[in-house]
């Protein structure tokens, strides 16, 4: 069945809503009470002609009908039914008319996945963080240490007779500063934990502080996009989320890249040639004739109305770690340790200055999405010939039906997910540590 099938019932609720009836209806339409009838149970199909008319005479626009608040309820019945258990399978094609027939239970099931997709969304990040954030270790390290000193002091005064007054002294003072400590790790760690509930705000590092803030801001700063409008440091005085000295270093060099690649790639320039091109990379660098890595961050820093539709951005240095992460809608990023490394983006690391065009598919949390990823790799030599090479890759994801590159849907997918550490791929030749979820 197709969408436009629940048309029907989406004409009965307006009228009845507006308290009009089914033969004054179908008189004002030209149609006849039972015709009426048969379209409002979703018995006949109508054309865009007299779909037209039975909007206005319900004084709602045409797509209001045939499209209605359903979208998303599919959608997410379509998903539920992609995670079954092998041997059950729902029957995809009777969707909407399951939607027609049952609309609470459909409301119910859909409701009941999305709670599932959070909770599913919670336990990665945690299992993640539990199993890679250095400041969890750390603290644990430092509570265990702490513990064991207590132990091994405490140990001491009980199972000895006689110790002298200074030395028991010294044990008691021993014990009285690393309770202190234990105390100030084992608050410090519960504080810690406390905030995983919490929006993203610079909890681990200060890398996330500047990440947490560049989405809150849409990564777009329209000051910086005028010239001499305002400077980089102007924009940071206004950033009250950044709290730390050393996310605000970091959120400062990243605004002066942002107006050094707003000279290079004006907005001016860009947005005629992504209304001719839409999201290519390929040839708006060529018809821009611009450096690929800066069409992509250009790209990921246009004004939200501008942006296409889920596009993300990651980059990486020399060492495979992401320096930047603008996630692609779909597209799971790793929060905390090294991503998956069949990413295009490792492979252009290794291939300085060599462009990379793969289509990937996820696993896992949204499994099936297909997305084209262009990524380039620029190598550098800031300390001339003597210094060392300095690396830096870009990986451009777009989502395959946004990517204006009919030429893609040819190529093989590569089937990619987010880390090791909860990507359920069976047998990857890639892995290095097994995954948590299989």
């Amino acid at each position: 069945m197709a969408r436009l099938a629940l048309i029907g019932t989406r004409v009965r609720d307006r009228r009845l809503l507006l308290g009009i009836k089914q033969s004054d209806l179908a008189r004002d339409a030209g149609i006849s009470p039972a015709y009426l009838n048969l379209i409002e149970h979703n018995r006949r199909r109508i054309s865009p002609d007299l779909g037209a008319k039975l909007a206005g005479l319900l004084e709602v626009e045409p797509a209001a009908l045939t499209e209605g608040a359903e979208g998303a309820l599919f959608d997410m019945l379509r998903e539920a039914s992609a995670g079954v258990e092998p041997g059950i399978a729902p029957e995809i094609d009777l969707i909407e008319e399951f939607v027609g027939r049952y609309p609470g239970w459909a409301g119910l099931l859909a409701a009941r996945q999305r709670q599932i997709v959070q909770l599913s969304r919670s336990i990665e990040g945690l299992s993640e963080r539990m199993a890679q954030d250095p400041f969890l270790a750390t603290a644990l390290h430092e509570v265990l240490t702490v513990i064991t000193s207590v132990r091994s002091t405490s140990a001491i005064l009980t199972e000895t007779e006689d110790i002298e007054p200074e030395w028991q002294m010294r044990f008691l003072r021993n014990i009285h500063d690393d309770s202190l400590r234990l105390t100030t790790a084992s608050a410090g760690l519960a504080a810690y934990l406390d905030q995983t509930r919490a929006p993203e705000t610079g909890l681990a590092s200060p890398q996330e502080e500047v990440e947490a803030w560049l989405e809150a801001e849409d990564y777009h700063f329209a000051g910086l996009e005028r010239s001499g409008a305002v400077n980089p440091e102007g924009v940071l005085q206004g950033a009250a989320d950044l709290v730390s000295a050393a996310g605000r270093e970091l959120a400062l060099d990243h605004l002066r890249s942002y107006q050094s690649d707003v000279h290079a790639l004006p907005l001016a320039a860009l947005l005629p040639a992504l209304g001719a091109y839409g999201a290519n990379p390929v040839a708006l660098a060529k018809a821009l004739g611009r450096p690929m890595p800066l069409v992509f961050r250009r790209l990921a820093s246009l004004p939200p109305d501008h942006l296409p539709a889920g596009l993300g951005l990651v980059g990486c240095d020399g060492a495979g770690t992401l320096t930047f992460r603008r996630a692609a809608a779909g597209f799971l990023l790793p929060r905390f340790g090294a991503a998956c490394s069949l990413w295009p983006l490792y492979e252009a690391l290794v291939m300085p200055g060599t462009p990379i065009r793969r289509i990937i598919e996820t696993v896992g949390r949204g499994a099936g999405a297909r997305f084209a990823a262009h990524a380039w790799c620029d190598r550098d030599y800031p300390g001339g010939f003597d210094g060392p090479a300095v690396s830096r890759a870009w990986m451009l994801i777009v989502p395959l039906a946004s990517a204006g590159d009919d030429s893609l849907r040819a190529l093989e997918p590569r089937l990619v997910g987010a880390s090791c550490r909860i990507c359920p791929k069976a047998d990857c030749v890639a892995r290095r540590e097994p995954s948590i979820l299989t």
